[in-house]
């Protein structure tokens, strides 16, 4: 049997959370998920984070909002600070989601240009798709904006999605 098709959003949750954080705001994630269905009908939000048993808060507020968390181990460098680079995780997931043919439209969440490569493999599968940019028009990647690919800011909604 064949599965669901979706519109699905792949998130990388350090990039939003970084990226909104940049623009001098701060995102009401609750908020954020209603309006991903609203304007974009997704009805499953990936949201890729590195796990830090100290945020539990955080992760059950995302889950009660709506998204399905995909966590990554996190390691800390020398000073303390937390790396749990989750970019391979998304692009496995959304290449699994299209290879299966249960993604309609995806909706990427990132200004990362490490994330081109998976917009041009949707491009060459005729994949709808667009991207939602957490940084300014300056601060995204440029790997990003040559792909073609629409991309939407994520600042220009402030007012809906601002806590």
């Amino acid at each position: 049997m064949k599965p669901d098709v979706h519109t699905i959003a792949y998130i990388d949750g350090a990039n939003l959370y970084k990226g909104v954080q940049s623009l001098g705001w701060k995102l009401n994630y609750a908020r954020f998920r209603v309006w991903l269905s609203d304007k974009y009908r997704v009805s499953r939000s990936y949201i890729f984070l590195g796990y830090i048993p100290k945020q539990k808060g955080l992760y059950t507020c995302l889950q009660e909002s709506g998204f399905t968390l995909v966590f990554k181990d996190v390691i800390f460098d020398g000073h303390g600070k937390a790396k749990g680079n989750c970019d391979a995780d998304l692009i496995v997931q959304a290449m699994r989601d299209s290879c299966d043919h249960i993604v309609q439209k995806a909706i990427l969440v990132t200004s990362d240009g490490d994330y081109a490569p998976l917009l041009q493999y949707w491009l060459e599968k005729k994949q709808d798709c667009v991207v939602l940019s957490p940084a300014s028009a300056q601060k995204c990647s440029v790997l990003l904006k040559r792909t073609g690919i629409p991309i939407a800011y994520i600042g220009d909604q402030r007012s809906i999605l601002e806590t």
